[in-house]
Formats: C-alpha cells, sequence, structure tokens
C-alpha cells in the first residue's frame, strides 16, 4: 500500500511522455492477435503497470499480454530501473557518465579513437587541420546526447579547417571526433552504421565487478545502433563472445532476425572478435571510478581491438531484457 502514491505518480508520468503514435500501433497489433478491445487493453496497462512498476509502452515490449502472473515480477520496467540507478548512480557522482567531453577525460585510456572537444580546437587550433588532414570522416556530438540525437557524420573533405570550431558553437556540437572503423567482419555483418558491443557492469560491496549481461547491437540501414532507432540487439554469451540468439526490434510487430535483413550474413553463431579484450576493458573500466556502480558500457572493435565509446548511468533495461526474451531483474541485487 505504501507503493501505491508512487506508482500513481509513476503512470502519469509514463503518460506525459507517451509515444500514442506508437502506442496505437502495439495496440492494434494486440488486438488482431488477441481479440482485445483498446479499453480491454487499457484495463491490463494500468493494473500491470501499478503492480510491477513498469511503463505502458514497456507492457507490449514485455509482451506482457503474453505473460503469466508468474513470469511477470521478473521483469525490471522504467520504475525499477529508476530506483536501481539511481542508488547504484547518485546524481552527484554521474557527471562524468553524462557529460561524454568529461567522460572522455576520466576514461580516455581505454579510448582507440580520436577526440577532442571544442575547447580543446579552441585552445589548439592545428588539432583541426590534423583533423581534417588524417580522417576521412568527422563525428560531431553534444556533451549530452543520448540514443544518436543530435549527432552528425560529416565528410572531412567538406569542410574548411576555420569553418569547424563556429559550426560546431552555431550547432551546439560539445565535441567532434574520428570517423570510426569497425572490424571487418562486423563491417562484413552490417556496413551502414559502426555495430557496437554493450556490456552491463555492476559492483558489489567489495567492488568486485560482475557482468550482468552482454549484447551486440547491430545497425540496420542506418548510422548509428541504437535499438531506439529501429536497429537489432542480439545476446551474447559473456564466456566466449557468441552470438546465442536472433537480433530483437523494441517494435513488437516485427520478429526476430536469425540473419541480417539487409546483408543476409548470420547474426545467431557471430563471434565477436576480440572477445577477451572487449570483456577485460569493461571490467578494467568498471573499477576505476567506482562511485558509480553499475554501467552499460558502449564498446567498438575495431581492426586493432577494442575501444571504448562511452558509458550510461542509465543503460538500457530493453537492450539488456528483450534479447534474451525474459525479465532479468533478480541480476541487480548483487549491487544492492
Amino acid at each position: 500500500m505504501m507503493q501505491f502514491p508512487r506508482r500513481l505518480a509513476y503512470f502519469a508520468y509514463y503518460l506525459r511522455r507517451l509515444d500514442t503514435a506508437r502506442l496505437a500501433v502495439f495496440m492494434d497489433h494486440v488486438r488482431r492477435r488477441k481479440g482485445w478491445s483498446r479499453p480491454a487493453q487499457w484495463a491490463r496497462v494500468l493494473h500491470d503497470s501499478l503492480r510491477y512498476n513498469i511503463s505502458i509502452l514497456e507492457y507490449y515490449q514485455f509482451r506482457f499480454y503474453d505473460l503469466s502472473a508468474e513470469e511477470k515480477p521478473r521483469w525490471a520496467g522504467t520504475g525499477t530501473m529508476y530506483e536501481f540507478q539511481k542508488r547504484a548512480n547518485p546524481p552527484d557522482k554521474r557527471m562524468i557518465l553524462e557529460d561524454k567531453c568529461l567522460f572522455h577525460a576520466a576514461y580516455r585510456q581505454f579510448f582507440r579513437h580520436d577526440l577532442y572537444t571544442r575547447a580543446e580546437l579552441e585552445a589548439t587550433p592545428e588539432l583541426v587541420e590534423t583533423l581534417l588532414r588524417e580522417h576521412d570522416r568527422l563525428v560531431f556530438k553534444p556533451a549530452r546526447g543520448n540514443c544518436g540525437v543530435g549527432i552528425a557524420f560529416v565528410d572531412s573533405a567538406t569542410l574548411k579547417a576555420a569553418d569547424v570550431v563556429p559550426m560546431m558553437v552555431r550547432e551546439g556540437y560539445d565535441l567532434v571526433e574520428e570517423g570510426l572503423v569497425q572490424h571487418p567482419d562486423l563491417m562484413r555483418l552490417s556496413p551502414a552504421g559502426v555495430n557496437t558491443v554493450r556490456i552491463f557492469t555492476a559492483l558489489d560491496e567489495k567492488n568486485q565487478c560482475h557482468i550482468l549481461g552482454c549484447r551486440l547491437r547491430i545497425s540496420v540501414n542506418s548510422e548509428v545502433d541504437n535499438l531506439a532507432a529501429g536497429n537489432l540487439a542480439a545476446p551474447v554469451d559473456d564466456a566466449t563472445g557468441e552470438v546465442t540468439g536472433p537480433g530483437v526490434y523494441s517494435d513488437i510487430t516485427r520478429q526476430p532476425e536469425a540473419v541480417h535483413p539487409v546483408t543476409g550474413r548470420p547474426i545467431e553463431g557471430f563471434r565477436i572478435p576480440f572477445w577477451p579484450e572487449t570483456l577485460a576493458l569493461a571490467r578494467a573500466a568498471s573499477v576505476l571510478h567506482p562511485q558509480n556502480r553499475s554501467i552499460g558500457w558502449d564498446i567498438v572493435i575495431t581492426p586493432d581491438g577494442p575501444g571504448l565509446i562511452e558509458g550510461n548511468h542509465d543503460w538500457c533495461k530493453l537492450v539488456w531484457q528483450l534479447p534474451v526474451g525474459r525479465g532479468l531483474k533478480q541480476r541487480l541485487e548483487c549491487c544492492g
């Protein structure tokens, strides 16, 4: 009973942030499958959101319409993840994860690609000339962007050195990095964008690192690989680096993909290159700043080995759970 007002507040938040167009698609899909009217679905959504601390869209993305009462409590929804990540990564400690410029400064040792902040370019103008000369493609980002939003991919040949910093100021870009070159195996799987590994880590009370899960994020005709942008995520065996299942979408109307829908390359059975080094990178990064105790690491696999891209304090519960098709809430217990 003590949780009821809080759960109502969460539900009001979900309503305010609701993607109504996507909800309509999901409701129509379930109506065709189950024969439930929209009012009947709303009744089920309200009940399960309040009972299991999930958002409105998560009712559909977690396939609660097909799950038993025994299975539903195992899923970690938005409310559960917000409370967990607030404890694990306190708001006054997570700044180095929220700001990409601060993140690069704190974790620079794990990067394999060139990255400069706007302040660095302003202080050392010759860096701009070096970037344009040595890299065919540059990526401009805001310091606090999420889910690939606000990123610009620009061919270096279209830029003049004198125009780069003014353009960054005008467009609100805080940093620029070289266009990443991924390993040939991943390039063959999907050349549209860089396909990154997401590794979820948590530190226990002794600062020992636990691997909560590993996923391969796969681009589908997209320059980014985020699930929210219509791309795929697939489960990875953390012992071997082998993809153990099909890639899945967050859109419930789309079927999982055992092979890439564009290139035809197998997803299931794909082995991520440099896997021991990739896992070691995530473990080492997880203990560098232990004030943040649970992080979702985005790692690029280059021809020369793995390199860090960013760490997420509010890592995605969809990328974590949907690829394995089951709720993983109990795994959060290792971090308290």
